[in-house]
């Protein structure tokens, strides 16, 4: 049962990855007026990509240092989401005797 509740979370940690990476890339299209937001389509997806990652990344801006433009809290939360899916899952996983 355990298993199967790791293993869960791990999939959605990868999910949770890949949308803070398609965010990424977004803004930087949209930065770099590669894409335009005076579309719906594209005003609708930033809009919701921002709704799912807010919350993760504003405890981060908290506590991190302002860098001016910069916004390294996607990088922070990539992080966390690697250590928790190479690192802490396995060792939950290992140490409940299901590997």
């Amino acid at each position: 049962m355990l298993i199967t509740i790791l293993q869960i979370a791990d999939y959605l940690l990868w999910i949770l990855l890949w949308i803070i990476i398609v965010q990424a890339v977004i803004s930087w299209l949209v930065a770099f007026n590669v894409i335009n937001t005076h579309s719906d389509f594209v005003r609708q997806v930033l809009y919701a990509l921002g709704r799912l990652t807010e919350p993760l990344y504003r405890p981060i801006r908290r506590i991190m240092p302002d860098f001016g433009a910069l916004d390294f809290s996607p990088l922070v939360v990539l992080l966390i989401i690697q250590i928790l899916r190479g690192i802490v899952i396995p060792a939950i996983a290992l140490h409940s005797g299901g590997i």
